[in-house]
């Protein structure tokens, strides 16, 4: 009985460290490389503004408010013209704010004015109220240009 016993509890752990090492494969479907995860996470904070004939590329904070943004996407809005320097356009819903006052504005800034009204801003000033800041377009040189003096169309994806 003793020897019985012995060898049982010299074989258990052995069985047992054989069951638990095993590793399951993962299908290759299911496997990421890291650098990839990246790129992924990088790309989802990315998004294109069409004006007209014009795509900008935009990237976007990482911040309640712009996750909550990035959910309506894609959208196409007829964006108001306000004092030669903004474009904006009232959401359906209000979204998460963390308003604060920057010393200036810059061109490319995309922006929530309380909490439903999204601001694209195409020249560069100070002010004086506060905003949340979604993101902001990468290379604002011709957004002037494209958005015009007039009320306009714009078209804003995930890129």
């Amino acid at each position: 009985m003793k020897y019985s016993f012995a060898i049982f509890l010299f074989l258990v752990p052995f069985f047992v460290g054989t069951v638990c090492s095993k590793e399951t494969p993962i299908p290759d479907s299911e496997q990421t490389d890291s650098k990839d995860d990246k790129n992924n996470d990088s790309m989802s904070n990315k998004i294109t503004i069409k004006v007209g004939d014009k795509t900008f590329v935009a990237t976007f904070l990482d911040n309640p408010s712009a996750t909550a943004f990035k959910a309506l996407l894609p959208l196409t809005i007829d964006m108001t013209e306000l004092n030669d320097n903004e474009k904006y356009f009232d959401l359906d819903s209000s979204l998460p704010t963390n308003a604060t006052r920057p010393s200036s504005i810059h061109a490319g800034d995309l922006m929530l004015y309380g909490s439903r009204t999204l601001v694209l801003f195409y020249k560069t000033f100070s002010t004086s109220y506060n905003y949340t800041k979604l993101g902001s377009i990468d290379d604002p040189t011709s957004l002037a240009k494209a958005l015009g003096s007039a009320n306009v169309s714009v078209t804003i994806e995930l890129q």
